[in-house]
């Protein structure tokens, strides 16, 4: 035990390699598994980046307590084993402190949007650089002083200014965090963020427990031993409580080992509760179409929408319809409900505001500044200057063919058999699907090709029934 005590590979010290070596597998399979095997679209913002970069410290923290406590016993001395490689980069500025600089950027960014109700003034890309400084400033700091001996510890008043580094990251999150604790988010975010505060300063005690015994103490080979395993075991928990949801992406199905949610969670709009938000429901009403009738009037029947929007997709220009038809989901929530209206105006501006989003949508530089600089993005006329922008492109390109397509005329058809009290058989080959408007907002030209092939082939039969009626 004494000679594994100070050179490692004691047994309790592969146990804790072990658990380590698991929790970097679950880590990885909580971040893999919506993309492998569940197919969720990989977001181009903060949502992807800031879990990977967790992982990424999540890593560097397990592996540089497991090269700088004594873990594995190396029979020789290298140069990459140096203690201000691992004990002062990798778990300092690179691991820990990256970890806690991930979480203030989300809670940075959850108090610009629900507090101050506008997107955060400084990019994800920018704030993380800028809070990891310290950091490197006092890995910098010491590795030239080179107080570390050659078991990796520090004097003991070293101990103070580290655990002051920590605690003033700590603390820095309970303030976000502090700040949005009113907020009734939809999503834990808040509940997630009070999880990684509680662990952190958990950690922060045990750290700093093992610290003290392994410096004290330093001749108890059990104490030794059974301190750094402590240690290792609350570096894995503490990578696994941080690792939660993004809270740049709401969606529980974003990052999550469970299945995909049922079929309400698959749109923004009844993730919120949005009421009928993406049905169409039987009580709907068929319009009385024509192509002089302003087109702004008719898409706010939403028949109508959902056929324009499958002749939009058809034409792989769909993305203004799905605009129009979400700033219409969002026009349901009510005004006095701003954080339901936030999560939905956000949603929005990173799908089709953004530079880069899924399905960015062809609006002047000003509208979308406009969008991108508001100061209340609970407003009720945020999205309004776009829509307009929007709609007038509609009338010139979209809707002058729609009226000669074969989208239209089914859809006429339908209207006129449904006026005249008529219900139509159910045909498999020429049901009408309308194309649901999806968060990640993908087309399916293919479908909409098979759908066009069989409208052809079924509109005889149509008009013959249609004659039949009139007769």
């Amino acid at each position: 035990m004494a000679s594994c005590a100070v050179e490692g590979g004691c047994p309790s010290d592969y146990l804790g390699i072990a658990i380590a070596i698991i929790a970097m597998i679950v880590l990885l399979s909580r971040f893999l598994v919506p993309f492998w095997v569940h197919k969720v679209p990989r977001s181009k913002g903060s949502g992807f980046w800031i879990p990977a970069i967790q992982v990424f410290a999540s890593f560097n923290l397990l592996l540089s307590i497991v090269m700088s406590v004594d873990f594995l016993a190396f029979k020789k001395q290298y140069w990459w084993q140096s203690c201000y490689l691992w004990a002062v980069w990798l778990e300092g500025p690179l691991g820990f402190g990256l970890l806690l600089s991930c979480r203030i950027a989300q809670a940075f960014q959850l108090y610009n949007i629900f507090v101050k109700q506008r997107l955060p003034p400084v990019r994800s890309y920018i704030f993380l650089p800028v809070i990891l400084f310290p950091w490197f400033a006092g890995a910098a700091f010491v590795h030239v002083k080179k107080p570390l001996n050659d078991r990796c510890h520090m004097g003991t008043h070293w101990v103070i200014p580290i655990v002051c580094l920590h605690t003033l990251y700590v603390a820095t999150l309970v303030g976000f965090t502090w700040a949005i604790r009113h907020v009734e988010f939809r999503f834990h975010e808040l509940r997630e963020l009070w999880q990684g505060i509680l662990i952190s300063a958990s950690s922060i005690g045990i750290w700093l427990s093992s610290f003290i015994l392994n410096e004290i103490h330093d001749d108890i080979s059990w104490l030794q031993v059974a301190s750094r395993f402590l240690l290792l075991i609350t570096a894995s928990i503490l990578v696994q409580v941080f690792f939660s949801i993004s809270t740049s992406e709401p969606l529980l199905s974003q990052i999550s080992l469970r299945k995909r949610e049922p079929e309400e969670f698959e749109t923004m709009g009844r993730a919120l509760g949005i009421p009928d938000s993406g049905l169409l429901l039987q009580r709907e009403p068929y319009p009385v179409i024509h192509p002089d009738e302003p087109l702004d009037k008719l898409l706010l029947n939403k028949r109508f929408r959902q056929s324009f929007m499958a002749f939009a997709d058809r034409c792989l220009a769909g993305e203004s319809v799905h605009f129009y038809d979400e700033v219409k989901e969002l026009s349901k929530i009510p005004l006095d409900d701003p954080v339901r209206r936030i999560y939905m105006a956000r949603h929005i501006i990173q799908k089709y505001i953004n530079a880069g989003g899924a399905m960015e949508v062809n609006i002047s530089h000003r509208a979308r500044q406009e969008i991108l600089n508001t100061d209340n993005l609970a407003h009720p006329d945020l999205f309004k200057n776009a829509v307009n922008e929007l709609l007038h492109l509609m009338k010139m390109n979209l809707a002058k063919d729609y009226w000669s397509s074969m989208f239209f005329i089914k859809f006429k058809e339908e209207t006129q058999l449904r006026s005249g009290g008529q219900e139509l058989e159910q045909v498999t080959d020429c049901d009408f699907f309308p194309r649901l408007s999806s968060v990640q907002g993908y087309d399916d030209p293919f479908h909409q090709e098979h759908l066009a092939k069989g409208s052809s082939r079924n509109t005889r039969d149509l008009d013959q029934r249609i004659a039949k009626n009139s007769e």
